[in-house]
């Protein structure tokens, strides 16, 4: 049984496409597997007769002769950046080659790309918002980019950013993740600035919530309260910072909103198990 880790993208074509309903946005098959990010709504994609809503951020993946269709309104077409690829090796033959058939039905391939048994594989969904999710949104549109910016090595490039992606696509299903508006858009502002000393009650109106609902929700959505969440954010810094600046235990303290190193010390210590100039000189001893 292959795992996902064992795909060998092979990208053949990537594009920024306008969907306007015309004809050969109806229903038809593909030969190779097909992403499309939609950066506009609304819209409906009809896959295997039931028809997904379209929005913005809206991710769809395609397998190999998958029938699909694209229910678009001429008076509203809709942006999105499509990648056609193989995601297993051909012996023998060279990779890609992608065929679209159009209905009427049956529809007959003369050949399509391989598919391996991957149980991994077969967890991503047909129909998936990355709204949530900006780096996996910005990084889809960034891969299409480079196939259609780059000269040298382009292949290569975009291949193994792909990859990247598609793994770190999977991370992301698999790991619990928030997914109430108000609480995705604080963890937003957390992340940039986590040395932030705002109370609770703060944070609570900041999402329009009460602040007993807030602590709820946010335990809920994230399996963490907001402080105990704040700290891992916190100690996470904390040792970037050692690792890649210059700055003393003390300034690092300070621009983390410390009032003194004795606290932050004292908080590093429990969280990684050694003070912060041991985790300067020696690292690797966490791994």
């Amino acid at each position: 049984m292959k795992r996902l880790s064992d795909v060998r993208p092979f990208v053949g074509d990537a594009m920024k496409y306008l969907y306007d309903g015309s004809s050969n946005e109806k229903l038809r098959v593909c030969s190779v597997y097909a992403f499309h990010l939609f950066t506009d709504g609304p819209g409906e994609i009809e896959i295997d007769g039931i028809r997904y809503p379209i929005e913005r951020g809206t991710f769809i993946f395609l397998r190999p002769g998958q029938p699909h269709a694209f229910h678009i309104s001429p008076e509203r077409p809709l942006s999105s950046y499509n990648l056609y690829c193989d995601l297993w090796e051909r012996p023998g033959r060279a990779p890609y080659s992608r065929t679209i058939i159009y209905a009427p039905q049956p529809f007959h391939l003369d050949e399509t790309a391989p598919e391996e048994s991957c149980e991994e594989l077969a967890l991503l969904p047909k129909v998936y918002s990355l709204r949530a999710f900006p780096h996996l949104y910005d990084g889809f549109i960034q891969v299409v980019r480079f196939f259609d910016e780059l000269e040298l090595y382009r292949h290569e490039t975009v291949n193994s950013y792909f990859y990247g992606w598609l793994l770190a696509w999977f991370n992301v299903l698999q790991t619990r993740q928030p997914t109430d508006y108000r609480i995705v858009r604080f963890l937003q502002q957390l992340h940039a600035s986590p040395e932030r000393r705002d109370s609770i009650a703060e944070w609570s109106r900041s999402c329009g919530l009460k602040r007993t609902y807030f602590h709820e929700l946010f335990l809920r959505e994230t399996g963490f309260t907001p402080k105990a969440y704040q700290h891992n954010l916190l100690m996470k810094k904390a040792a970037n910072l050692l690792l890649e600046s210059e700055m003393s235990v003390t300034l690092i303290a300070e621009k983390l909103g410390y009032g003194s190193i004795h606290p932050f010390s004292r908080h590093f210590s429990s969280f990684y198990g050694m003070t912060p100039s041991e985790y300067r000189k020696n690292p690797q001893a966490l791994r």
